[in-house]
This record gives C-alpha cells, sequence and structure tokens, in this order.
C-alpha cells in the first residue's frame, strides 16, 4: 500500500473511532477485504442512490447498473447502506486521473452510492474491459458498507455472455450478495443496462 492509500485507510480507522465513541460497536464480519478500507479515500460526504461514476463522457459503450438492496431475509429493503464500486478502462486498466492522489490502484472510474428507504441504487459507468492479460472476465468491483458494520465485498458484477466467463470460472463464484452475473440489454438510447439485487449478508462469513 503506498503512502496515498494508507491516509484512505486511516480514514477508515478514524470511523471505526468515531462509532467507537459515539457507543456504538463495529460488527465484525467477512472473511477479509484486501483494499475494501479504499471506500473513504474521497468518500464525498454526500451521497445519494444514484451516481455517475467519471467515464460516463469517456467511452461509447455507456451503461446503466440498477437494483435493490435487501436484507438478510430478502424482502425487506435495505436503507441507507453504502455500496461502493470501480472497475477497469476500456483498456482493462485501473489508470488514475492526471491529478488523482488517493485510492490509485483502483483507478478513477469508482463511485459511491447510498440506499433510500426502498433500498433501490443507479450508477451510470461505461462498460469494463478485461484485463489485458485475459485471465478473468470483465467485471465491476463492489463493496457494501453497512451501518455499524464493518466494509465486505461481494461478489462482482460479470457479464452474461463474456467468453471469459467459462464453466471452470462459474464453478470458483461465492455469490457472495447472491449472484453478480447481470445480462445485458440496450435501451432506446444504444446504452447498455443490466440490473442486479443484492442481499446483505448471503454467504458472507461470520454475518
Amino acid at each position: 500500500m503506498n503512502r496515498k492509500d494508507f491516509l484512505g485507510s486511516i480514514a477508515g480507522g478514524l470511523f471505526a473511532a468515531t462509532a467507537m465513541s459515539q457507543g456504538r460497536t463495529i460488527r465484525k464480519v467477512s472473511d477479509g477485504c484486501d483494499g475494501c478500507e479504499l471506500i473513504y479515500a474521497g468518500m464525498p460526504s454526500e451521497l445519494s442512490n444514484t451516481a455517475y461514476l467519471p467515464d460516463w463522457n469517456e467511452d461509447m459503450h455507456k451503461m446503466i447498473v440498477e437494483g435493490y438492496l435487501f436484507k438478510k431475509d430478502g424482502i425487506t429493503p435495505a436503507a441507507g447502506v453504502t455500496l461502493y464500486i470501480y472497475h477497469t478502462d476500456s483498456k482493462g486498466r485501473y489508470s488514475p486521473a492526471p491529478n488523482q492522489k488517493l485510492a490509485l490502484r483502483h483507478g478513477h472510474i469508482r463511485g459511491w452510492i447510498k440506499t433510500a428507504a426502498d433500498g433501490f441504487y443507479r450508477f451510470y459507468t461505461c462498460l469494463p474491459a478485461p484485463y489485458p492479460e485475459h485471465n478473468e472476465p470483465a467485471h465491476i468491483h463492489p463493496v457494501v458498507k453497512e451501518a455499524d458494520t464493518n466494509e465486505y465485498y461481494i461478489d462482482e458484477y460479470i457479464f452474461e455472455g463474456d467468453a471469459l466467463l467459462t464453466a471452470a470460472y462459474r464453478s470458483k463464484l461465492q455469490n457472495r450478495g447472491g449472484s453478480g452475473i447481470v445480462k445485458l440489454t440496450k435501451n432506446a438510447n444504444g446504452w447498455w443496462v443490466c440490473k442486479r439485487n443484492i442481499v446483505l449478508g448471503l454467504n458472507i462469513p461470520n454475518y
């Protein structure tokens, strides 16, 4: 971890310290989450249930991702939950912006959402490319942060029909938060659209 990303981890520690000082206990779940502390690096102070990622105006392969977050019962809407997402650019790289100083390892295509009362979320971005080595399907990384629970990762968004989404790769998926495999369709504007609902805690160790 470089110095700038280390500052992001400090921010995460400060969040936990603030919660403890207010008499709240942070519940520890999951089995580790490499890089999840960077959710706090550059996170805006005000969030809504809709976000435009920086690449929305950088690429022609526009994509809208939306769905609902539910509590563990899979029925009750989950309000006030932060969803952090990041992914590669059109060349399969986590490319930083020219003046970016935080979370460099995640690149500049990153964003934050906070669900409203109905649990709905939506983000506008562009279709990511697979790594140049073509050893994994194209994907979007999601990290969940519930109130009074540490941040944890769920299965990546992966696109049905990707040639790299082989049977062997599917067999390794854990369905954390539910299946992350989504089906792409096109809307009237010619933009890709996909939907994914997320169940909090599903297949998350120690939840």
